[in-house]
């Protein structure tokens, strides 16, 4: 597929969002006041977990692990993201668009195993009550994230792997506001049959059996309910699976509608619309919705306060 000039280039132009030069300054205050409670909001979090000693629970351990990707995934595209926006030179450099396209795949395809696994945990914790403190053991727990860790590195290797191998000429203008393996591939100059070939065997099964696990874990969860229907039960199952299912609603409607639902009519502008959605709205609106619908957060966040003015105090 040698159909360009086979001038190697060095860097990639990010054409960034498709907003008018007059609306960059707007558009850059929105962005970054939804980038700050998206850092602030899973650090505090991570560090609520970690402090508050009745949150060192497999759940608790789940969702800080849940922030971490978060915060790193949004920390991938955005800050870029918002220096293009104040500059008048949209470049990245190879090196770093490959490292940035490897990190987006790492921590993407790590919220989606760590979803996986708080769905079991609830599972568990539904279906199985009085088992659940020996099934999801501290051993468990670390052994599952372990693996998301190593399956999350692969994921992300090989298709960084296979576009370092790649030839790019002449056009090296990237349509998106960071390195995605779409925009790249309509941008190689050679053969990309390797490349979607893994895309198919390997992306699909990282996107989608992990869903159906969480589907094949809800549905097992209901039909528990449903064997014991009393509001009581139904009102602690919804407690203690809102949350998860909000997030998981979040992350697979904003994937399903940009791989499941094309749409030939401005294409790019949606793409475009729907990363934005899981690179920052997702991640941000994260820790609103475990901190707003968990009491326990609530109560660690008053306990971790109210410690913190006494030892002022004191």
């Amino acid at each position: 597929m040698a159909r360009r000039n086979q001038t190697v280039i060095s860097q990639f132009l990010l054409l960034g969002l498709p907003i008018s030069p007059e609306d960059q300054h707007l558009f850059y205050a929105l962005f970054l006041a939804l980038f700050l409670p998206t850092i602030l909001g899973n650090l505090i979090i991570i560090l609520l977990i970690q402090l508050d000693s009745r949150l060192h629970t497999p759940m608790y351990f789940f969702l800080s692990n849940l922030s971490f990707a978060d915060f790193c995934l949004s920390s991938v595209t955005m800050p870029k993201l918002l220096q293009n926006m104040q500059s008048q030179d949209p470049s990245i450099s190879y090196a770093g668009c490959l490292t940035q396209l490897y990190f987006f795949l790492f921590f993407g395809a790590f919220e989606n195993f760590l979803l996986v696994a708080m769905a079991y945990d609830r599972y568990v914790a539904i279906c199985f009550p009085l088992h659940y403190t020996s099934i999801m053991s501290p051993k468990l727990c670390v052994g599952l994230v372990v693996f998301s860790w190593v399956l999350t590195t692969f994921h992300g290797m090989i298709h960084t792997l296979l576009m370092a191998r790649l030839s790019f000429c002449d056009d090296n203008v990237i349509p998106h506001y960071f390195c995605d393996m779409s925009p790249l591939l309509k941008l190689a100059c050679s053969d990309t049959h390797d490349n979607e070939m893994v895309i198919f065997i390997v992306g699909g099964p990282i996107i989608v059996l992990p869903f159906l696990l969480i589907i094949v874990s809800y549905a097992r969860i209901v039909s528990s309910i449903f064997k014991v229907p009393s509001s009581q039960g139904i009102s602690k199952a919804f407690s203690t699976c809102g949350s998860h299912l909000s997030v998981v609603s979040l992350f697979y409607g904003t994937v399903i509608g940009l791989y499941l639902c094309p749409s030939a009519d401005n294409s790019h502008v949606k793409k475009t619309v729907v990363s934005l959605m899981y690179t920052i709205i997702t991640p941000m609106l994260n820790p609103f919705i475990y901190s707003l619908r968990n009491r326990d957060m609530k109560g660690a966040l008053e306990r971790v306060v109210f410690k913190k003015q006494i030892s002022s105090f004191l």
